[in-house]
This record gives structure tokens, C-alpha cells and sequence, in this order.
């Protein structure tokens, strides 16, 4: 996927593309709170049919952090909002993993013009439902570990949580080079908007287009039971990644590419993509 910027009102906008010859679909996808845009590198060798585009969240990479020192998830939807005008995107499937679910979740709540459609993968829900002593606790259980133990400590000792539990150990290093690239102050704001937000503000209803939850079977930070939870409560299907962990779509790349396939190609007429690979 190619490295690119795009220079907003609101500052720089780092992501990455994987251009496709047009009229191909456009999926946008949303990493987590320890991940970046290069995460998804490895998912798209598996959707040649798709124009990808992953951003790096404001405050990761070379993105400019958010203005508000304590954000919401409605914060990273303005950005993404202005990060899609500014792309020319006019329909797309929103593709959000763990923390980037409350991204999609808000920005469809406040822009839905522009989604064809939302895939929930591994989703992180948020804590703002819960008392200040476990939000506190939420906040500071990441940025303040980056702090102490350094980059490579930290990724080390969290990298493997994120991935099933015999993972390869070339996923194992395409996770902690993500993480060793994390800013404190982007990781901060993404720690507070979990902490202290929730998807349920959001999505409390139905969604107004197509929505699919997924979930590594073998996720140890979101839990499947957790996920078909969520989507049992909102009325959507869901679909199982076998043998995945947290990041289901390193894990099972040809399994998430598989689902979200099959999820997009009719939203998009039906004769969007190639055979996947």
C-alpha cells in the first residue's frame, strides 16, 4: 500500500492507499487503538478487486493529533469527514477494527451520506457507562506503560495479546513494528475517547445502511461473546473469523477479506470485484 498525506484545514492526514483501476469500490478501514495504517498491509494482498484506503488516526503516524486534549469518537468523525471530502470519496463501506468501530459508529451517526455500509470487526464498545475508578483505570493502562517501559518493552510483552495464540511469528512482527511507532499524545487521546465514550451513544438503534459485526473466534481482548452481543442487540448478522485473534484480519487475512467480500460486493452492484484471492 502506497504511503501518502493530505494537507486539511485541521492539519496533515497521513494514510495509505492500495489504488485500484476505477470503477473499482472503495473500502476504508479504520485500525485500532495500538495499530496504524501499514497494519493492514498483509489483508490487502487478498482484495484485489477494492480500493483501499487506511488512514493513520489523528495523532498516529504523521497525522496531526486532535485539537481537544480529552476527544470523543465524534472528534475523529469530523476528521474523517474532512479527510473523505478532501479524497473525493462519494460512497464507501467503512471498514472499523476494535477502537476504529467507535470511529465508524460515530461517523455514520453524524455522516451517513457517504457509507454504503459499516463492517464492525473485533469491536471495542468503550467504557463511558462505567464508574470513574474503571475509566480512569482504562485511560492510563496504555499511554502510561508506552511511557515507562519504551516502545520495544511495551510491544513485546502486548503484541502477542492481539493475535491468536500459536500466531506466526512474522504477524507477531508486523504487530509490534505498528506499535513502535505510536506517538504518546495520539495514543493518550485514543485512550481517553475508550475510556470515556461508548459505540452504544452511537449505534443505540438498528444502523440506517448495512452493517456486519465480525470477531476473531479466538479474540482475547474484544470476546466473540461480547461481539454477537452487540450485534444481537442491534439486530445485524455476524460472522465468525476462525482462527484469529484481535487483529482477526492479520491473523486470517483470506477469512476477512472472504467476509468483507462478501458483505461489499452487493452494496456495490454485485460486480464489483474480482475473485478475491
Amino acid at each position: 500500500m502506497d504511503a501518502k498525506r493530505l494537507t486539511l484545514d485541521s492539519g496533515v492526514q497521513c494514510y495509505r492507499e492500495q489504488p485500484r483501476p476505477e470503477p473499482a469500490p472503495t473500502l476504508v478501514l479504520l485500525h485500532g487503538i495500538s495499530s496504524g495504517a501499514g497494519s493492514w498491509a498483509k489483508l490487502a494482498e487478498h482484495l484485489p478487486g477494492y480500493r483501499l484506503l487506511a488512514w493513520d488516526a489523528p495523532g498516529y503516524g504523521d497525522s496531526r493529533p486532535l485539537p481537544a486534549k480529552a476527544p470523543s469518537a465524534a472528534d475523529y468523525a469530523q476528521r474523517l469527514e474532512a479527510w473523505l471530502a478532501g479524497l473525493g470519496i462519494e460512497r464507501c463501506v467503512l471498514v472499523g477494527h476494535s477502537l476504529g468501530a467507535m470511529m465508524a459508529g460515530a461517523y455514520l451517526a453524524s455522516y451517513p451520506g457517504r457509507v454504503a455500509g459499516v463492517v464492525l470487526a473485533d469491536p471495542a464498545q468503550g467504557y463511558g457507562d462505567a464508574d470513574e475508578a474503571k475509566r480512569d483505570e482504562v485511560y492510563r493502562s496504555r499511554w502510561t506503560q508506552l511511557m515507562t517501559q519504551g516502545h520495544g518493552a511495551y510491544a513485546r510483552a502486548r503484541a502477542p495479546r492481539l493475535l491468536r495464540e500459536d500466531a506466526e511469528p512474522a504477524d507477531v512482527a508486523r504487530v509490534e513494528a505498528e506499535m513502535g511507532k505510536l506517538h504518546v499524545e495520539g495514543f493518550a487521546q485514543a485512550g481517553w475517547m475508550l475510556a470515556n465514550d461508548q459505540l452504544g451513544d452511537y449505534l443505540a438503534a438498528t444502523p440506517a445502511v448495512p452493517a456486519l459485526v465480525v470477531c476473531g473466534d479466538e479474540d482475547r481482548i474484544t470476546p466473540p461473546e461480547d461481539a454477537r452481543a452487540l450485534a444481537d442487540r442491534l439486530g445485524l448478522p455476524y460472522r465468525d473469523i476462525p482462527r484469529a485473534g484481535h487483529a482477526s484480519y492479520i491473523d486470517a487475512p483470506a477469512a476477512f477479506a472472504a467476509a468483507l467480500d462478501d458483505f461489499a460486493r452487493p452494496l456495490f452492484g454485485g460486480a464489483a470485484a474480482p475473485e478475491i484471492s
